[in-house]
């Protein structure tokens, strides 16, 4: 064979291979962009394992039915050079979505977001009990006692009550619950040292611990967020003026289970450390997580004289300077319930 028929055969060679590759790009890009996902469940959910490699993604698209065409998906990651950029984690497949938009959503590292809600009020019981039914939540804290999930924390309390900030947390698949109690402490240990830089001069409270404890109160007190300052207000001036708080949230708290949904005589006369008609001062500890709204309250008391207050016919209470003008209001609410 000639020099000359042999360059013409290379070129052609070059040229039809040339043509294949264009002709391989253009069938994938087609794929790629026009094979629109069609998933039965709206509620789909792709799970990409760690360590997934691009071959074993493509082969799972196959796998699920979402992309029949996985060498088409292992070439384009490759010529793009993400073919190493898969992230893991839980994602959403919608209807009408294409193999290249799935494939970069993974690329890009979108995972589902869950959420979890600790309310304003919730004991940390009650925030431990709802975590541990969250079924997004890795769950390692399980019959656990309080001083064995503090050391799985390693935070410096002793006492978990009142320590992590009610707020909607967001969070991917796998999060454990450790994880999620060390942000939502943190969280709660941010906004609770900036609402203290900025208190009011009028705030006789000690430390930020003893702000988180007399919040507490003040949320359980009442649904009307108005009352709070005016609230807080009332128990700081008892407290100057050495009076008990005589706060019946306080009483349930330290009743536990035994609580019977009615505070007695007999529950005002037993005395627990959380009994605030029998001890003065404040609890040793929060009796529920506090909202930033009554830790704002806690720090900056309304000022004025009253020291006594009861909740009225509508909820919203009632506030007098003396205890003669409270009886009145006592007495004037028992009749009208």
């Amino acid at each position: 064979m000639g020099k000359t028929t042999l360059l013409k055969a290379c070129t052609t060679a070059v040229l039809f291979a040339a043509t294949l590759a264009v002709a391989a790009y253009v069938f994938c890009k087609y794929q790629l962009h026009s094979n629109y996902i069609n998933v039965k469940d709206d509620a789909y959910v792709l799970i990409v394992k760690p360590g997934t490699s691009l071959q074993q993604f493509a082969n799972q698209l196959q796998r699920e039915n979402l992309f029949d065409f996985p060498v088409c998906l292992r070439c384009y990651g490759i010529m793009k050079n993400r073919a190493t950029l898969l992230k893991a984690g839980e994602y959403s497949v919608e209807n009408g979505m294409n193999a290249k938009q799935l494939f970069n959503k993974v690329i890009d590292g979108k995972v589902n977001q869950y959420h979890f809600a600790i309310i304003e009020g919730w004991t940390t019981a009650k925030v431990l009990n709802a975590l541990h039914q969250h079924p997004k939540i890795k769950h390692t804290l399980a019959g656990l006692s309080q001083e064995q999930i503090i050391h799985q924390l390693q935070i410096p309390v002793t006492h978990l009550e009142g320590v992590f900030l009610p707020d909607t947390y967001y969070f991917t698949s796998g999060t454990s619950d450790v994880e999620f109690l060390r942000r939502a402490y943190n969280s709660m240990q941010l906004r609770l040292r900036f609402a203290w830089d900025t208190r009011s001069p009028d705030c006789i409270l000690d430390n930020p611990y003893d702000a988180l404890i007399l919040a507490s109160i003040i949320e359980k007190e009442s649904a009307y967020h108005a009352e709070y300052p005016e609230i807080s207000g009332v128990y700081q001036r008892r407290l100057i003026k050495k009076m008990r708080l005589q706060a019946d949230p306080t009483i349930i708290y330290g009743l536990g289970s035994s609580y019977s949904g009615k505070i007695t005589k007999s529950d005002l006369q037993l005395d627990t450390p959380y009994n605030t008609y029998t001890r003065a001062g404040l609890p040793p500890t929060p009796i529920a997580a506090p909202s930033m709204r009554a830790i704002y309250a806690a720090l900056n008391p309304q000022p004025g004289d009253s020291l006594y207050f009861v909740a009225g016919e509508d909820g919203k209470h009632v506030f007098s300077k003396d205890l003669k003008g409270h009886n009145t209001a006592v007495n004037a609410n028992i009749r009208l319930n």
